[in-house]
């Protein structure tokens, strides 16, 4: 199968858990010392912006996680027409004080690792339950890596719309996965698509 063909025949969740593998592969080797590149801007985002359709999945809950992590991820896009590697930002931005400015190339890198990690636990939690309703999942998800950083509104408003989260077998259906394929999809997502590694 060629590899157009492939990208046409893969599920949403199989184009990401196979984006984040590459990308775990090109981080381990970096830390074993067989491959001393940083790791590639432009690499990076283009596994990052796969995920964007599994916010979408989750409907109105997670809007707000979709619209920022598109931002970012977009700026980031941008930046890599500019800049080859992860590293370079953070080079340039702390050469620079904006680490920490809004809309700092830094700090929306900071976003979308905290969007991926949103993602991460929200799949860490679906396969430790296998509850027909996704509230406990999400809610858990969202107080463990976004609630601490929102205001008391934006977290009323997101706990509010956990009500109209898709059920488990609608998020299945939508991500076009059985129970069981999805499963091993997301395990492969949580082994490799962790936040903290990207930068080690």
């Amino acid at each position: 199968m060629n590899n157009i063909a492939k990208q046409v025949s893969m599920t949403p969740l199989s184009a990401v858990s196979e984006a984040f593998e590459d990308l775990g592969k090109l981080i381990k080797e970096r830390k074993n010392g067989s491959n001393e590149e940083d790791l590639r801007l432009d690499t990076f985002c283009k596994a990052c912006s796969l995920v964007s359709v599994l916010f979408g999945c989750l409907g109105f809950a997670f809007k707000f996680a979709e619209l920022e992590y598109v931002a970012k991820v977009r700026d980031l896009v941008e930046a890599s027409k500019t800049f080859d590697t992860l590293q370079d930002i953070l080079d340039v931005d702390v050469a620079n004080g904006n680490v920490k400015t809004a809309g700092s190339h830094s700090r929306n890198l900071r976003r979308v690792r905290q969007g991926l990690d949103l993602i991460r636990v929200l799949f860490e939690q679906f396969l430790l339950t296998d509850h027909y309703s996704l509230k406990e999942v999400a809610s858990t998800a969202y107080a463990q890596v976004c609630a601490p950083y929102h205001t008391w509104a934006v977290r009323t408003a997101v706990y509010a719309g956990m009500y109209a989260l898709p059920s488990r077998d609608q998020l299945l259906l939508k991500l076009n996965e059985s129970n069981r394929s999805a499963e091993k999809k997301m395990r492969s997502n949580v082994d490799h698509a962790k936040p903290r590694l990207l930068l080690e």
